[in-house]
């Protein structure tokens, strides 16, 4: 980690109070907060990722991949990143504020859709904000690696912002030559006169409320674990076998060492599930989905376009054959399919695919009732069998 990284702010957890659990994890439970003190209104409340300590399986590696994802998070300065707003750590808790994004994900927001599918612009609008973010990151000389729907979250500008950096890794970045850098055109738009774009697709704006009814099956993430020695030499490359089992990347199963190339694999794989509905490797159980991976070539339904065209490009076996392998993001941004894009415009797009409802968002009726204490919740999680707990995990308070 860079020893050269400002100190976060640090929160007080007695100030804090839980409006809702978000989720919970193998890493930790998510927490909608808000500071009572600062924002007893609940006007403004954020997402508190917090890690206990003595509860860990893997103590040693949780702990080192929560404290990762905080050093990652305070060097992010991307509008499709989050940023750390603040931590906390005692003897029991270790814990990291990020803004609250009331969206929803990517998973989410398909659900809703007719066919459970996105039509052709409204992948192309995500794609892109997605492709800027991992530039972003890879400029930074970090893998994200754990690219998913659940992990694509929609702002309360309906733009994006990718989560959950505790699988990305920090590798050396390969020399790209020629490379088109918009950054500085993206993360600041003040002063600039905001074009009233159309919308891309309308889309209903009751989302929030259905993420109790989705019936896919969570992905199951694999796991880090020592691989053979890599086979490439051009940059640093990484030999831990981690992922989420439909996304991972062949060089990934086949132990050979894998960079950042992973993350344009896992770009084609959610690009195919937002056009078909479902990712093209799934197979019967891990082993079988992980042979696809390796040998199966994606199927694609109906005539050939600029979009099945990028998805084969990306999901080429071979990472030195994969589009954005040479030139990174640049020669994913001249793909076809992206034509007439504006890069240094995406952050002025005002009428994004959807938009969610502010009313979905006031969460002042849970905080004049005072909310819930967080160390208080967890004990008493604790405390439940761990069937019990599975099934109110998601529930709110």
């Amino acid at each position: 980690m860079d020893s050269a990284t400002p100190p976060s702010p640090e929160l007080r957890l007695d100030e804090l109070r839980a409006l809702k659990v978000l989720g919970k994890g193998a890493m930790g439970t998510v927490f909608l907060v808000n500071d009572v003190v600062a924002d007893p209104s609940a006007r403004c409340p954020f997402a508190l990722k917090v890690v206990e300590k003595s509860s860990v399986h893997n103590k040693l590696d949780t702990d080192r991949r929560a404290r990762w994802e905080i050093h990652v998070l305070s060097r992010l300065t991307h509008p499709f990143l989050p940023s750390l707003l603040g931590t906390f750590e005692n003897h029991q808790f270790l814990a990291w504020a990020i803004p609250f994004c009331p969206g929803g994900d990517l998973n989410v927001l398909r659900y809703r859709q007719t066919d459970r599918v996105f039509a052709p612009a409204v992948i192309r609008f995500y794609l892109a904000e997605i492709i800027c973010a991992l530039e972003h990151l890879h400029a930074q000389g970090i893998a994200y690696r754990d690219l998913k729907p659940e992990n694509v979250l929609v702002q309360q500008s309906g733009h994006v912002t990718l989560t959950d950096f505790d699988l990305s890794r920090n590798l050396a970045p390969k020399t790209i030559k020629n490379a088109i850098t918009v950054e500085q055109n993206l993360s600041d738009n003040r002063g600039k006169h905001r074009r009233n774009f159309t919308r891309w697709i309308p889309v209903p704006q009751d989302i929030i409320h259905i993420k109790r009814g989705l019936k896919k099956a969570k992905s199951a993430r694999v796991i880090p674990v020592s691989r053979r020695k890599a086979s490439f030499s051009n940059g640093e490359r990484s030999n831990s076998f981690v992922g989420t089992e439909e996304y991972v990347s062949p060089e990934v199963v086949r132990g050979e060492g894998h960079g950042f190339a992973v993350d344009w694999w896992a770009l084609g794989i959610l690009t195919y599930e937002m056009l078909y509905g479902t990712t093209p490797f799934k197979g019967r159980n891990r082993k079988e989905t992980f042979c696809n991976v390796v040998t199966k070539a994606p199927e694609f339904a109906g005539k050939r376009t600029t979009l099945t065209d990028l998805i084969e490009r990306l999901l080429q076996k071979d990472p030195t054959k994969r589009l954005g392998y040479a030139r990174g993001a640049s020669e994913i941004k001249e793909h076809g399919f992206f034509k007439g894009v504006r890069w240094d415009l995406l952050t002025e797009v005002v009428r994004p695919p959807f938009i969610p409802s502010r009313e979905n968002g006031d969460w002042t009726g849970l905080a004049g009732a005072g909310g819930a204490d967080i160390g208080e919740y967890l004990e008493r999680l604790r405390s439940r069998s761990p069937a019990k707990r599975r099934d109110t995990c998601l529930t709110e308070f």
